[in-house]
C-alpha cells in the first residue's frame, strides 16, 4: 500500500484563486472536530486560519499529509516571534478514517524536525476528550497526572497514549464546558444582586468593546501583566502594544466584550474579565481571561465581573447560541461561578510538552 507523504502547504494570496488545497486542509480541521465534539463550533473557518497565516506576531506554517492526493491530515505549527521564541505549539488533525495509517506519527514527526530547524527547543500539543469519551473510556488501566495542577487523562485514552508514547509529558488538564446562550435575564438578576450584596457595594464594573478607554488603559495593562506574571507568560507590556493588539484584532474581525471592576476606595481597576468572538462567525463566543487581584478576590468581584460581562455579551450579540471556556480544575471558584451561570462540561483538554534539550 502507498504511504501517505508529508509536505508544507503553500499558502494561497487569497482564497478566491489558487486556495483549494488550503480549503481542503480547512476542511479536514473541520471535520474532525465535528467528530471529536459532535459540531464545528470550534473550527477554524477559512478566513479565520487565513487571517492566522498573516498574524505578524506568529509565523504559522501548516503541514499537509497526503495518500492518492487527497489531503487526510494536517499539522498546524504555531511560533511566536516576539517573545516565547524558544516555542512552538503544534496542532494535529487526521481524519476518523485515517486514524490508523500512522498518519498522525508521520506529520508530528515532520513538524518536530520543521520546528528543531528554526532553533525551536519546546514543542507544546493539544489533545481533547469530550465528555462523552471520558464516561465510556473511564480509569481502568491507570491515568496520567500532569506536572502541574491538578487533573488527570486516562492511559486507555488513544490520543493520550499517542502523545506519551512520541516522548510528551502531561504539562497540565484543563476543564472545557460550554454554556448555551441566550442565559435567562432573572438568573444574571439574581447572580448581579448576590455579587453587590457580598461586596456591599464596593466596586464598580466598567464595560467596553474592542478597544479599551483611554482612561482605563494604563491599568488594564497592569492587570494583563499580572496575570501574565501569574501565567509565566510575558503578554502585554505596554499601552502602545495594547492598542497595536486591539487593532490587529479589529483587522482580523474578531470582536472582544470586556468588563472590568474597580475599587471605589482606590479608584483602580483591580480586576477584568473578556470574551472573544471571532469574525465571520455570530453563533458562539470564547470565555477568555478572568483576573481578580489577590487583595480583592473572595468578594464577589469575579461573580460580578462576570455576570456584567454577559449581560453585554447579549446585549450585542443576540445571535449566539454557545459560549466556551477552560479553566484548571483546581480553580474551584471559578468552576462553582460558571456552574451557576449554565456551563456544563463538555469535556478537557491535555496540555503536553517535548523538551528537546532534555532529550538531545
Amino acid at each position: 500500500m502507498t504511504e501517505a507523504t508529508v509536505e508544507q502547504l503553500r499558502i494561497p494570496e487569497s482564497l478566491e484563486s489558487g486556495a483549494a488545497d488550503f480549503l481542503e486542509a480547512v476542511e479536514v480541521s473541520r471535520q474532525v472536530r465535528i467528530n471529536t465534539w459532535g459540531n464545528d463550533l470550534l473550527a477554524y473557518t477559512p478566513q479565520e486560519l487565513f487571517a492566522l497565516c498573516h498574524d505578524p506576531y506568529e509565523w504559522y506554517v501548516v503541514l499537509v499529509a497526503r495518500l492518492g492526493g487527497k489531503i487526510l491530515g494536517r499539522a498546524g505549527i504555531a511560533m511566536p516571534l516576539d517573545d516565547n521564541t524558544e516555542l512552538a505549539h503544534v496542532t494535529l488533525d487526521v481524519l476518523p478514517q485515517a486514524e490508523k495509517l500512522g498518519i498522525g506519527r508521520k506529520l508530528l514527526e515532520a513538524a518536530e524536525l520543521f520546528v528543531r530547524g528554526e532553533n525551536r527547543k519546546v514543542v507544546l500539543v493539544e489533545t481533547n476528550h469530550p465528555a462523552a469519551d471520558l464516561e465510556a473510556t473511564g480509569y481502568k488501566g491507570g491515568s496520567i497526572a500532569p506536572a502541574q495542577g491538578s487533573g488527570d487523562l486516562a492511559y486507555k485514552s488513544r490520543e493520550a497514549r499517542f502523545a506519551s508514547r512520541a516522548g510528551y509529558a502531561l504539562e497540565r488538564v484543563e476543564q472545557f464546558n460550554a454554556c448555551a446562550l441566550p442565559l435567562p435575564d432573572q438568573l444574571l438578576a439574581q447572580l448581579a444582586s448576590r455579587a453587590v450584596d457580598t461586596h456591599h457595594g464596593a466596586y464598580r464594573v466598567h464595560q467596553w468593546l474592542d478597544v479599551c478607554p483611554e482612561e482605563w488603559a494604563a491599568d488594564f495593562v497592569r492587570l494583563e501583566a499580572s496575570l501574565s506574571a501569574d501565567e509565566a507568560d510575558s503578554g502585554i507590556w505596554d499601552v502602545k502594544q495594547l492598542r497595536e493588539a486591539e487593532e490587529l484584532s479589529v483587522q482580523s474581525g474578531r470582536r472582544t466584550v470586556v468588563s472590568a471592576a474597580q475599587c471605589l476606595e482606590t479608584s483602580a481597576l483591580v480586576g477584568f474579565t473578556s470574551i472573544s468572538l471571532l469574525g465571520n462567525r455570530d453563533d458562539v463566543a470564547f470565555q477568555d481571561d478572568t483576573f481578580v487581584e489577590r487583595s480583592h478576590q473572595d468578594k464577589g468581584v469575579g461573580l460580578h465581573m462576570k455576570v456584567a460581562n454577559m449581560e453585554q455579551l447579549q446585549e450585542h450579540f443576540p445571535a449566539l447560541r454557545t459560549i466556551y471556556t477552560w479553566n484548571a480544575p483546581e480553580n474551584e471558584y471559578m468552576l462553582s461561578v460558571n456552574k451557576e451561570m449554565g456551563y456544563v462540561s463538555a469535556g478537557v483538554t491535555g496540555q503536553w510538552r517535548k523538551d528537546f534539550t532534555q532529550t538531545d
